[in-house]
């Protein structure tokens, strides 16, 4: 049996074409379970109409993602998840997730999910990381069970704030997490 990935999308809309892409790459080693913010489940951007994703998300798992703060909050007790990715991970989720805020279905699910003790990786893609998310990243990399894929600067000329995760190091960064071990080096 394949080992059950709860892989839970947030608001960084440019990022979801590599996300779809990763997703497709996983889904041939692991079970994915998908799960969206509420940003996700009802807004229409320029990158992707809502649902356009929804359903792009339901062709490669194989289920509907999970959109809601009820259905996310039953994934451990029920023990659902064998580890838990936010990919991409906005600022916004990363701060609430560094404080303990449990307020989406993408922190309900982390915060379901680590009742258990279970990893959680967390993939970047935030145009504060060095400046106001900065100290969430701290927070986090100090907190047991949270993870990163290893991130860099995406535009530092025209960005000089801003971080993402290297989404193509997202298969070896799963396995360091299921191994409770952060996968080196962090920055590239």
């Amino acid at each position: 049996m394949n080992p059950v990935i709860g892989f839970a999308l947030t608001g960084s809309f440019c990022t979801l074409e590599k996300t779809f892409a990763s997703i497709a790459l996983l889904k041939e080693e692991y079970d994915i379970l998908p799960i969206v913010s509420e940003s996700v489940a009802h807004t229409d951007t320029r990158f992707y109409p809502k649902e356009a994703v929804l359903s792009t998300l339901t062709n490669l798992c194989g289920t509907p993602p999970l959109k809601s703060i009820a259905e996310a909050e039953p994934l451990g007790p029920q023990n659902k998840t064998d580890l838990l990715v936010v990919c991409p991970c906005t600022g916004n989720t990363l701060t609430k997730l560094s404080l303990g805020i449990t307020d989406t279905s993408v922190t309900m699910a982390v915060k379901s999910h680590r009742r258990a003790g279970k990893p959680v990786l967390i993939a970047l893609s935030t145009n504060d990381a060095l400046s106001g998310s900065a100290v969430s990243i701290a927070r986090l990399l100090d907190k047991k069970g949270f993870f990163f894929v290893p991130f860099r600067q995406d535009a530092p000329q025209d960005k000089p704030f801003s971080l993402q995760s290297d989404f193509s190091l997202l298969p070896d960064a799963i396995r360091a997490a299921l191994d409770f071990r952060q996968l080196q080096p962090l920055l590239r």
